[in-house]
């Protein structure tokens, strides 16, 4: 079975904007910057035998504020610059209650069943609550990147991850040491 490493798109691969302290993202391809680090990470990850997916939510969609045009030239530019698999993208909003909607694992099981993965070898990096709950779900060990809204939980619940992190370079450096450690132990 293979490996994998799942991230979320904004915030964790590129740039997200704080207006009125909420995060936003970008709805402009001209706006999507791709964050300092990320493909050198993403290239470390890649030549250290994971394979990498993108799991984003992306409800802008249905609630008019991007178009599905715009959204596909921002995954052209991340498909055109990074060692990316695939990017799977939730289309729904929370009233939607989908599967493929994080906190539900779905894009990451549906990822595991397409690419043969083992989801307990596999990480889920994200800067979200909602992306670590995904990643636990389905069995994978979790890495926060922190954010300024890394905190932010629902009310009565706490969800914790493996590892918190400054930035993606951060997360491959934890995620390929320990496969170099386990790599040790089956010698």
């Amino acid at each position: 079975m293979n490996r994998a490493v799942f991230l979320d798109r904004d915030g964790v691969i590129n740039e997200t904007f704080v207006v009125g302290g909420t995060p936003v993202t970008p709805k402009k391809v001209e706006d999507f910057r791709i964050l300092p680090g990320v493909k050198d990470a993403l290239t470390a990850l890649k030549e250290g035998g994971y394979y990498v997916f993108v799991a984003t939510n992306q409800p802008d969609i249905p609630r008019g504020d991007l178009t599905p045009q715009e959204l596909e030239k921002m995954h052209v530019v991340l498909s055109d610059t990074l060692p990316i698999d695939k990017i799977y993208v939730c289309l729904h909003d929370n009233e939607d209650a989908c599967d493929c909607r994080k906190p539900k694992p779905g894009m990451l099981l549906k990822a595991a069943k397409e690419w043969n993965l083992d989801l307990t070898a596999s990480y889920m990096i994200g800067d979200r609550w909602k992306d670590i709950e995904a990643g636990a779900r389905a069995g994978c060990t979790t890495i926060l990147v922190i954010s300024p809204w890394s905190a932010e939980q629902p009310p009565g619940r706490t969800v914790r991850s493996d590892y918190t992190v400054e930035n993606l370079m951060e997360a491959a450096r934890i995620i390929l040491a320990k496969k170099e450690t386990q790599n040790e132990d089956i010698r």
